[in-house]
């Protein structure tokens, strides 16, 4: 990528062109939590690089499916592009299954975002533990009972 207006130290973007605009318009953001009534709520947390992530879902309780997908990230730009695109893809086309949605994995999120520098790897994992969280939140509290 030759971007001589974004550089730093004489080095161009090293992201794609999906992860900036994840980055710079996210998709799916809470902004203010209490407002919002979600059915399941999951948090995480890495301790290798200080990111953490809040995750909230609507569900459709006949299909099962997610109806919404809202988060709040603290990170970088490869936590929050990440962040945005699992809520993304957690809802398009009408919604994944939470048993679809309880097997998603970093890989998927990072090839849907064109790739992500090794180095950020980790940075892109919250996302799918989160929602995983707020799965098993929504189970917990509806599916049994409660």
């Amino acid at each position: 990528m030759k971007d001589e207006k974004n550089t730093c130290g004489g080095k161009g973007w090293v992201y794609s062109e999906t992860v900036k605009e994840h980055f710079f318009n996210p998709q799916n953001i809470l902004r203010d939590e209490k407002e919002y009534e979600a059915d399941g709520i999951g948090m995480v947390g890495s301790p290798a690089c200080g990111d953490m992530m809040v995750v909230w879902i609507k569900v459709e309780p006949e299909k099962k499916q997610i109806s919404e997908c809202k988060w709040r990230t603290f990170g970088c730009a490869s936590a929050i592009a990440s962040s945005s695109m699992m809520s993304v893809m957690a809802t398009e086309h009408g919604g994944m299954t939470l048993s679809r949605a309880k097997k998603m994995m970093p890989e998927a999120i990072i090839e849907r975002l064109g790739g992500l520098p090794e180095r950020k790897y980790h940075c892109s994992v919250l996302g799918h533990l989160a929602l995983r969280e707020a799965i098993e939140d929504y189970e917990k509290n509806h599916e049994h009972g409660g």
